[in-house]
């Protein structure tokens, strides 16, 4: 439960909800010392297993795997916030950086030791940089409305996870159906997608508490289950991943504990139907064949696991075998676009100073207002355009992860990647200071919520997240204040 504390701006005690004390700093600190072995073993596993011609690579390696968990460890000790919205963004440096650098990721050996080396010392000094900022940063809770008054009733919480069932059943009628109309669907789609994040993450924080009765955790496995198979239809997993991922993070926040089961399960699911994506790609993508319907889709599934199941193989001879699981972990790759920056720039390609930061402001002018916006993934293209890795025809179609830590070099070299984590560890914390008495259903809370998912997307460019989580802003936020004037308080 919440904890009280008597603050000298409030006139009754009021509620902390940042820290939640009691059984939570228990099990944090239980959590802590599970993730300290676990990390040690982990560390053991990927220098005995490592695939690296530089001993420096494996140190390297070993540094931003151990950087990237060390803010989740912090925050278990602590007893841990409700909105963890720093600790995912550096724990995706794992996979991201350090992995692909100790696994001696296929694209990375199109690059110079030297150029891997430099790209190993930026992500270092970036998370050096975001760490100690985040640590040092200091502030006081916020005072106003926005941060402590609820903007419905907390009785709204005990209902959410059947939330979720509106957004399964839109997603279906929207995939498997005609009956919404073309010009409803855009909106709609917006509208659940919202409210499906938050329900997610929400209902698994209270099941992590232990706040669901049997009924209700039925309600949300039966819920999320259709929403994650229906985001796969399209044999694209990242919509998928980013679910689970909120899922998880809720979870692990609202009970301090790891859902060892259901994460192995998923990631063992996850990893087959990432090995099999590319045969089922060339058949449908490809060969252009529909989209499967409800009642196809057991026999979709049951194809994409079978090639799944098979053995992964490459057409051509120089690149080895891995496993799906390891071929799922390097999906995550960011480092060789990395390297690609650093090969080109400032030699060859000057540095953008600031250019692509430049699409982030007109984001947040609704194209109503502004039909000729530009395009969300602007700076996205134009990254890919200037390295040569696309045409500006391609862009039409293409769409390259680039990541901000790479936009970061490519504007302002290493100390672009040292700003971007000074500016990641101060704001998150600040924000996290600022919502330390916000109601999960204060406007804080929810936006808190939406950082905290958002935080989970490491591929975007700055332009393309804020755009993203400004359109879910809107939606989130403006949801509940229509409910509160339609239905009253």
């Amino acid at each position: 439960m919440p904890v009280m504390v008597q603050d000298p701006r409030y006139a009754e005690p009021a509620v902390e909800y940042g820290l939640l004390g009691g059984e939570h700093v228990r099990r944090g600190q239980k959590l802590f010392l599970i993730g300290c072995g676990a990390l040690v073993l982990a560390s053991i596993y990927l220098a005995a297993n490592a695939d690296v011609d530089d001993l420096t690579h494996l140190y390297q390696g070993l540094v931003i795997f151990a950087l990237a968990f060390l803010p989740g460890l912090l925050w278990a000790k602590s007893g841990g916030s409700r909105f963890p919205v720093f600790e995912p963004l550096m724990l995706l440096c794992a996979s991201a950086y350090a992995i692909p650098l100790l696994n001696g990721h296929q694209q990375l050996m199109y690059y110079a030791p030297e150029i891997q080396t430099q790209a190993g010392w930026a992500v270092i000094l970036y998370q050096i940089c975001a760490i100690a900022t985040y640590q040092f940063t200091t502030g006081m809770p916020g005072r106003s409305d926005f941060w402590t008054q609820p903007i419905l009733s907390r009785k709204v919480e005990h209902f959410i996870t059947y939330g979720l069932v509106g957004s399964a059943l839109y997603m279906a009628v929207s995939t498997f159906t005609t009956w919404i109309p073309y010009e409803f669907n855009s909106i709609l789609r917006a509208v659940f997608f919202g409210i499906g994040i938050l329900c997610i993450f929400i209902g698994m924080q209270q099941w992590g508490r232990g706040e669901l009765n049997p009924t209700e955790r039925t309600v949300m496995v039966c819920s999320l289950i259709p929403i994650l198979v229906i985001q796969t239809i399209g044999l694209l997993l990242i919509g998928s991943i980013t679910m689970m991922g909120i899922a998880f993070v809720g979870y692990l926040s609202g009970g301090k504990r790891i859902p060892w089961a259901p994460l192995i399960v998923a990631f063992l699911i996850v990893a087959v139907l990432h090995n099999g994506k590319s045969a089922m790609r060339m058949k449908y993508w490809e060969n252009e064949y529909p989209a499967p319907t409800l009642t196809e889709l057991p026999a979709f599934f049951s194809e994409w696991v079978e090639f799944g199941l098979q053995p992964p193989h490459s057409d051509r001879s120089d690149q080895r075998e891995a496993s799906s699981s390891r071929l799922l972990l390097e999906r995550g790759s960011l480092m060789h676009i990395l390297c690609l920056v650093i090969d080109s720039s400032p030699d060859r390609q000057d540095f953008l100073n600031g250019e692509t930061y430049g699409y982030v402001l007109p984001q947040l002018i609704p194209r109503l207002f502004w039909p000729e916006k530009p395009r969300s993934h602007v700076a996205t293209y134009r990254l890919g355009v200037y390295y040569g890795l696309q045409t500006e025809e391609g862009t039409e179609t293409t769409t390259i992860a680039f990541g901000m830590l790479a936009e970061a070099y490519a504007n302002f070299g290493m100390w672009g990647a040292m700003l971007l984590g000074v500016f990641w560890g101060l704001v998150f914390k600040k924000l996290q200071i600022l919502s330390r008495y916000s109601p999960m259903f204060s406007m804080a809370g929810l936006l808190m919520i939406l950082l905290t998912a958002w935080s989970l997307n490491s591929e975007l460019t700055m332009a393309a997240w804020v755009s993203s989580l400004f359109q879910a802003v809107i939606v989130v936020l403006g949801v509940p204040m229509l409910i509160r004037l339609v239905f009253g308080s």
